[in-house]
């Protein structure tokens, strides 16, 4: 019975340090981004498309391709991501690819996570991604798509709006680059965040907030 215990008890400690040490080897979102690789390699994407990359608002737009028929599109947003996730996995899910445009939608999710993330330290996340991108795919059209206002994040709104404009002027002074102003279109005459084109959540859209997406972006895309 000691015995049986004793085995029990190393078992229990082997699974408990597995579980760590593979927590603290693969940092977040590594998962999905090795699925991504997986389908790669299972159905190569075409080279000189059109690259969405970012967060949830990118990655539950499933059916983005249908939004935009004519064009090549590649959908790579992934989790609830960060600004530095986006650059930490950009040499697996934007430069193999070599898109002829990246458009980007992040910068939401980092003001969410803290309080001390403010909307210059999301315009400098967005400048190291954006130097990146630009050094590594010089010809490559970079646009920006707004942070979106949203009810369950109403109170970051005066963030979100003061992030939008310093990136909108970052661009501004750049050459290939574009900004897509969603932010103003998914507002009510009060100011307030539209709440239907909101799924329960709060947070993410329905298809008539993507269709809100749809016709902004589309004037932006390289034919």
């Amino acid at each position: 019975m000691l015995t049986y215990i004793k085995t029990t008890i190393v078992l229990f400690l082997f699974i408990f340090y597995t579980q760590n040490l593979y927590a603290q080897t693969h940092p977040a979102f590594w998962d999905e981004i090795q699925n991504f690789k997986i389908q790669d390699s299972i159905n190569p994407p075409p080279k000189n498309a059109i690259l969405f990359v970012g967060s949830s608002s990118f990655r539950k737009w499933t059916d983005v391709q249908n939004y935009f028929p004519g064009y090549k599109i590649i959908n790579r947003g992934f989790g609830g991501s960060l600004l530095p996730d986006v650059s930490a996995y950009a040499d697996d899910i934007i430069f193999p690819y070599q898109p002829k445009q990246i458009l980007i939608y992040c910068g939401d999710n980092d003001l969410a996570s803290s309080d001390t993330v403010s909307a210059t330290t999301v315009v400098r996340r967005f400048e190291q991604l954006f130097n990146m991108i630009r050094k590594k795919l010089p010809r490559a059209s970079i646009v920006f798509v707004s942070i979106k206002p949203s009810p369950s994040r109403q109170k970051l709104m005066p963030k979100m709006e003061a992030a939008n404009d310093m990136i909108k002027k970052f661009l501004s002074k750049k050459p290939k680059t574009g900004f897509v102003d969603v932010y103003h279109k998914m507002l009510k005459p009060d100011g307030t965040p539209m709440d239907d084109i909101f799924l329960e959540d709060k947070l993410h859209m329905t298809p008539k907030g993507y269709a809100i997406w749809q016709k902004e972006i589309q004037p932006y895309l390289l034919k």
